[in-house]
């Protein structure tokens, strides 16, 4: 999946040049010209979009903020070698960093939040890995929060890869997420003072460590030149279990949309001899 939750409407681009994406932080960089893969070291993919995207988990309004774009396509270490090989490596193990940032969530965001209390925001930081063969990989993310919460979540999911025409590949699969007690609680469960605030229409609610969505999320890349790509992301996300159950969710939307658009540049050079 990709960042979700941003520190303010402008803050991640600035903080976190990181993204699953997706995202969310898939170190996935496509690179068509094997003479260039042949004789660089390092290959740092950097880029920046806009993505439309619910307020807050389980919000049924919307927002555009700003998503950042990192790849690595090619990395060198001294004495291992090329660690990253990029997309020529059509089948094997794959591993990544993984981030997100969950933004601040406060009760004036929405009539439906009325008498809860503020939410601070949150970074995500963990490992990725999985495995591609061919046309097909399988991967998983692992995260643990700080500060809004500190909890841990993982992202589950599969791509079916696509080239339908020269400089373009699509991936496209299904999407699963699980998180602990301490993130379902933050963001799902309502505390009894919080249900008997004035105003608030909410009832006390636990929510306890579980799956809380299944989805489908897609990615298309445009190669524009052999350093300029244009990339386009949409996501599906459907609340299962007690996330499903909250009364947040309930008062807002069991099902989240997001798209966003961007572009990138691709940094090839040597470090070493």
């Amino acid at each position: 999946m990709s960042f979700r939750r941003i520190l303010g409407p402008f803050a991640a681009a600035c903080i976190l040049s990181m993204t699953p994406y997706t995202t969310a932080a898939h170190a996935d960089v496509a690179n068509k010209t094997d003479s260039l893969r042949s004789t660089v070291q390092y290959e740092i993919e950097l880029g920046a979009g806009a993505i439309v995207k619910p307020k807050y988990p389980g919000a049924d309004s919307y927002l555009v903020s700003p998503f950042p774009i990192f790849g690595v396509g090619r990395f060198y270490v001294p004495g291992l070698g090329q660690v990253v090989e990029g997309e020529e490596m059509k089948r094997g193990l794959f591993f990544y960093p993984s981030f997100d940032v969950n933004g601040e969530r406060k009760a004036s965001d929405s009539a439906d939040l009325t008498g809860t209390d503020k939410v601070d925001w949150a970074v995500e930081v963990g490992v990725g890995g999985g495995y591609r063969h061919d046309w097909l990989r399988g991967f998983v993310e692992l995260r643990q929060g700080f500060n809004g919460h500190e909890g841990q979540v993982a992202e589950f999911g599969l791509d079916f890869i696509a080239t339908p025409m020269e400089r373009v590949e699509l991936f496209f699969g299904p999407r699963a997420s699980w998180a602990s007690n301490d993130y379902m609680d933050t963001y799902f469960g309502v505390t009894p003072d919080e249900a008997s605030a004035d105003g608030s229409m909410l009832s006390a609610f636990n929510a306890d460590a579980g799956f809380k969505t299944v989805g489908l999320a897609g990615r298309v890349r445009y190669d524009w030149t052999e350093q300029i790509a244009l990339h386009l992301r949409g996501e599906w996300d459907h609340f299962i279990g007690d996330a499903a159950d909250s009364p947040i969710v309930k008062a807002g939307s069991i099902n989240q949309f997001s798209i966003g658009v961007g572009m990138s540049y691709k940094f090839a050079f040597d470090l070493f001899d």
